[in-house]
């Protein structure tokens, strides 16, 4: 054990469980040495079996267990800005799961501190940079042979919106995937959003406004459109075309299973994100591993993820007030100073 990166994970729920099982059984070079879970129970039965594994309820503890050398943030959103600024006092690299921090006021205090300390320590959860077909897409788009993109269409579907999701949530926890995305495809910034709202699905729980249709603009003049849809009841769908001068590329709605029998054709369609991203989560941990154990930070940043919650939150706005809204990003520090920071 004493060659592996001793991980501490914070948050025993839906995906730190995952990820807990992943760095157990799929990635290479690492083991969990702490799990910190308000829920103690829910902490245990997550590492049961797990050799070597401390259990706390308190995020401190755990950062300060015995073999623990960096630190995996799966706890809910609210809870991340404590989190990695207990991460950064102690020097540890950090793994966060987006949202970095919902607000852009929490994000840009992430932002400076990190910037204090004139190194990064930080890689954001987005784990479609780590998925096959947008890779293979944003290779295409940077190879230039199509042309300036002038336009993304984007499908975000869910089966189902878990109790308490708000009209919100859809823009600044579902859409955030598809601001990171935009933003990390196109290499441009979002700069206004505009958010449409049909008349709510009759399988959308009362009171919340599902589907949407989100509108974002670029500093480029690029157009980036969003259908999400919460509550479709059929499967979990992301797709993007990207629209170019030259041609067009699509990714999303041919990676499955197709069965043909009787006169018909069937296709399998994933029902949760675990599924559909599980290969980029396990890409995604393991280059997280390998780069730490290097010593390096690579993956998107907490500039990122700050640009990704100040684009949300003026997402919000416009959902609740209507109209176009500009995104006001504060000045970006020296530490993320290039633009290879967005297309990496």
């Amino acid at each position: 054990m004493g060659d592996l990166l001793g991980v501490a994970v914070l948050g025993a729920g839906h995906m730190g469980a995952d990820h807990i099982r992943r760095l157990d059984q799929v990635v290479s070079g690492a083991r969990v040495a702490a799990v910190a879970d308000p829920d103690v129970e829910r902490a245990k039965e997550a590492v049961a079996g797990l050799a070597g594994v401390s259990v706390h309820t308190d995020t401190e503890a755990a950062l300060g267990a015995p073999g623990v050398a960096a630190v995996l943030i799966a706890s809910p959103g609210p809870a991340h800005e404590e989190a990695l600024l207990a991460a950064f006092a102690r020097g540890l690299p950090v793994l966060c799961e987006k949202p970095m921090v919902p607000d852009s006021g929490g994000a840009l205090r992430i932002v400076e501190a990190e910037a204090r300390l004139g190194r990064r320590l930080t890689q954001i959860g987005f784990m479609r940079r780590h998925d096959a077909e947008y890779r293979r897409l944003k290779a295409l788009l940077d190879g230039g042979s199509l042309g300036r993109p002038l336009m993304l269409h984007c499908t975000h579907r869910n089966v189902s919106s878990p109790p308490g999701f708000t009209s919100a949530m859809l823009v600044n926890s579902s859409v955030s995937h598809e601001i990171d995305a935009a933003r990390w495809l196109l290499g441009q910034e979002l700069t206004a959003v505009t958010v449409l709202r049909p008349t709510p699905s009759s399988g959308a729980p009362a009171g919340l406004l599902d589907p949407q249709f989100v509108l974002f603009e670029t500093d480029r003049g690029a157009l980036v459109d969003v259908e999400v849809f919460v509550n479709c009841g059929f499967g979990y769908q992301v797709r993007c075309e990207a629209v170019c001068e030259r041609g067009s590329a699509r990714i999303g709605a041919e990676h499955t299973l197709v069965v043909t029998t009787g006169g018909a054709a069937r296709e399998e369609v994933a029902q949760d994100y675990l599924v559909r991203f599980a290969a980029a989560y396990d890409r995604e941990v393991q280059a997280w591993v390998d780069a730490t154990r290097r010593g390096e930070v690579t993956g998107a940043s907490a500039w990122d993820g700050y640009a990704a919650s100040a684009v949300a939150e003026a997402g919000v706005r416009a959902l609740e007030h209507g109209g176009r809204v500009a995104v006001a990003l504060a000045p970006r520090p020296d530490l993320y100073a290039t633009r290879a920071e967005v297309s990496r």
